[in-house]
């Protein structure tokens, strides 16, 4: 990996590489933004980089407010009073720093300051694009995490406040105008949130190149992505360095771009443990992503021989892959089974129910039927 800051175009602007944060100050005068609302989330509110990035907006005597209100799993509500905050504070641009919650929020709020519809008249799933026709705030995002890699992307994902259904926003005005991708920002996460986020930015890339459609160039990247997580992820969690976290980070945002192709079963099987149970998306990811890709391996052997060589695995037989991932999640200390988040018997019908309902499976290279994800959701508990 480079040791300098380096600027790359895909899908917008990403000055990657150890101290691109120190250059949002000046990109902030460069741009006119006259007062930025930086949002973020609780925990990165208290830590001593989101203070040091606020120390020097201060120091280059920048005027901004600061949102931090955000629940774990997103709701409308917090999209709402971030509105507000960028209104009461005469706010023009909006800067997101966190992990995937700050970030989808940081986007929900940029599309609500000119799109003054109820927000989810605006869901994807339902058409509600076309809405989107008021002029979107400056955006600059600042991921926290090598997981989700929300950075780069042009939706949010915002769960109503009373069901927690998930709803989509998306638009490719959504996009970033600039990305400061910095490893360093990552270099404190707790282990086992670097673990969880890591094995959320591999979901995304297997579940992206054998995603339904034809998109070579989303296979190809996604296919980059997990090489560069075989090689880092472990390191990440138990001997993080700079050379291993600018790697997670960079496959982060390649997962981010290759799910444009689509997502899957793993993240229908996802989704409701955080709906439900309010689990945290990266670790329910990482749980079901095993049984999920067994669930897809017959049929599609060729392309888990190519997981195979990407995961740089001595067989390229197809079930080694399955092996391989329940043995970095062992190596990586994520749960077993679905039992140690608290999940039992009486779960498995409604998450069943919401995982039918989810919006990514239609994606997936087979159908699924609610009886799979009932087969499924036994298996991660019982077997």
């Amino acid at each position: 990996m480079t040791n300098e800051i380096v600027q790359y175009n895909f899908p917008t602007v990403i000055r990657f590489g150890v101290g691109a944060v120190k250059e949002l100050p000046a990109y902030i005068k460069d741009n006119n933004i006259q007062k930025p609302l930086i949002v973020t989330d609780p925990n990165v509110y208290e830590l001593g980089f989101f203070k040091s990035i606020l120390t020097s907006l201060d120091y280059a005597s920048i005027s901004y407010e600061t949102f931090y209100q955000i629940d774990k799993n997103p709701v409308k509500q917090n999209v709402l009073d971030g509105g507000d905050a960028f209104a009461d504070g005469n706010c023009d641009a909006i800067v997101g720093i966190g992990g995937g919650a700050a970030l989808d929020v940081s986007r929900a709020i940029a599309l609500r300051i000119n799109n003054r519809k109820d927000l989810f008249v605006y869901d994807d799933l339902i058409g509600g694009d076309k809405y989107i026709d008021g002029a979107i705030p400056h955006f600059v995002t600042i991921p926290t995490t090598s997981g989700t890699g929300s950075e780069v992307g042009r939706a949010a994902i915002i769960s109503e406040d009373e069901s927690k259904k998930k709803r989509i926003l998306f638009h490719p005005t959504l996009m970033a105008k600039i990305v400061f991708a910095d490893p360093e920002l990552t270099y404190d996460l707790p282990p086992a949130i670097t673990a969880a986020t890591g094995m959320d930015a591999l979901t995304h890339n297997m579940e992206a190149y054998i995603a339904k459609g034809f998109h070579p160039m989303c296979d190809g990247i996604a296919l980059q992505g997990i090489q560069l997580i075989a090689e880092s992820l472990e390191g990440a969690v138990h001997n993080p360095n700079p050379e291993n976290r600018s790697k997670m980070l960079l496959a982060s945002m390649m997962g981010a771009v290759a799910f444009q192709k689509g997502l899957g079963i793993v993240h229908s099987l996802a989704h409701p443990l955080s709906t439900l149970l309010d689990v945290h998306h990266g670790l329910a990811n990482a749980i079901m992503i095993t049984y999920g890709m067994e669930f897809n391996m017959p049929g599609l052997e060729p392309k888990f021989q190519e997981f195979a060589r990407a995961l740089k695995l001595d067989n390229t037989n197809p079930e080694s892959v399955l092996t391989a991932l329940k043995d970095i999640n062992q190596r990586i200390g994520i749960p077993g089974k679905l039992t140690d988040l608290g999940v039992n018997e009486e779960h498995i019908k409604p998450l069943s129910e919401l995982a039918l309902a989810d919006f990514c499976h239609p994606n997936n290279p087979k159908p699924v039927s609610l009886n799979d994800f009932e087969t499924l959701y036994k298996k991660a508990v019982f077997e």
